[in-house]
Parts: C-alpha cells; sequence; structure tokens
C-alpha cells in the first residue's frame, strides 16, 4: 500500500519541522555564543532558553516524549554525579540540577 496523500504531506511536514528544529539548534548555539562574547545576560539567557526549548521539541519529533526525555535528564546527571565529572567535582553544579529538578516536582 501506498501513503495516502494526507499521510505523505504529513512526513514531509515532519521532515520539514525536524530539519528547522536542528537549523534552529544550531542558531540558537550561534546566538548563545555571540552573547557570551558580548556579556549580555538576557541574551544568554534567551539563547539558553531557546536551545532548551527546541531540544525538547525536537525530541517530541523524533518520537521521544517529555516526560521520557526529564528521566533521561536525570540519568544523566545521576551517572555524572557517580562518576565524579569535573563539573560536580569543582562546583557542584550537577548536584544542584538534579536537586533542583527534584524539588521542582
Amino acid at each position: 500500500m501506498f501513503p495516502s496523500p494526507n499521510q505523505e504531506s504529513g512526513i514531509a511536514k515532519n521532515i520539514r519541522i525536524i530539519e528547522w528544529l536542528k537549523a534552529d539548534i544550531l542558531s540558537s548555539a550561534a546566538a548563545l555564543f555571540k552573547a557570551m562574547v558580548k556579556g549580555s545576560e538576557e541574551r544568554i539567557l534567551d539563547a539558553l532558553a531557546s536551545l532548551i526549548i527546541s531540544t525538547y521539541v525536537l525530541g517530541r519529533r523524533l518520537g521521544i516524549n517529555f516526560s521520557r526525555l526529564d528521566i533521561k535528564v536525570e540519568s544523566k546527571l545521576r551517572e555524572s554525579i557517580d562518576e565524579n565529572h569535573q563539573v560536580e567535582r569543582w562546583y557542584g553544579d550537577l548536584s544542584e540540577l538534579l536537586q533542583y529538578r527534584s524539588d521542582k516536582k
């Protein structure tokens, strides 16, 4: 069986949005780096927020729901803490982020 025209356009639409999200992530990363050079906290915050949003939406378009991504993020945090990641060892940022995420629940 061949896909119906509606299914085919849905598939093409999903491919287009995935490509757009990938480009948006790259654009947001570039904006973050530029903002860091300029020292603009508001632009840094905006770029970081855009990266996070685009990452979640890209995951959803790839068939991963938000809660599953959250679970994986927390798992990766625990794993990095257990492995004594350098950022954790020097600053304790990973434990702090894990605690922050736990407090929000």
